[in-house]
């Protein structure tokens, strides 16, 4: 976490969702963090309610299979009334597959996650892994 401040719970919201979620595959962190009616923009998992639920739950199993040692730090963190951005640094490596086969390369990547929270839940999410960095380090592009 950057600096000596203490993180606000709306921030821990965010790092459990990518610690325990994306990073540790428990995709019951999406029914205790976020709200059944949430509004998520993130490429690829865009809906509402239980259909942008599945499609989180789909990609945090995805992300864990494909990088089981994965792990993130907040870097930074800012809140405003109720919204929340997080820029955390993913890192782990491909051993399952990814977007092609598992190459057995390791990853560091940022994450920018901007969300709103209310009542100590996640109403509206928008997510920015910089997917283009994780395909360069996997020889997926050049």
């Amino acid at each position: 976490m950057s600096g000596t401040r203490t993180a606000p719970d709306e921030v821990r919201i965010i790092e459990r969702m990518l610690a325990e979620g994306f990073a540790g595959g428990d995709i019951d962190i999406v029914d205790e963090l976020c709200s059944t009616d949430i509004v998520e923009h993130q490429l690829g998992l865009s809906g509402t309610g239980a259909a942008a639920i599945e499609k989180v739950k789909g990609a945090m199993l995805d992300v864990h299979r494909a990088m089981p040692d994965l792990r993130f730090t907040v870097e930074d963190w800012a809140v405003a009334d109720d919204i929340v951005w997080v820029r955390a640094t993913g890192e782990g490596t491909n051993t399952g597959p990814f977007m092609g086969p598992p190459t057995g390369k390791s990853v560091h990547f940022t994450v920018i996650d901007i969300a709103r929270v209310a009542d100590g839940r996640i109403v509206e999410h928008w997510g920015v892994p910089d997917r283009f960095a994780i395909l360069l380090q996997l020889g997926r592009l050049g």
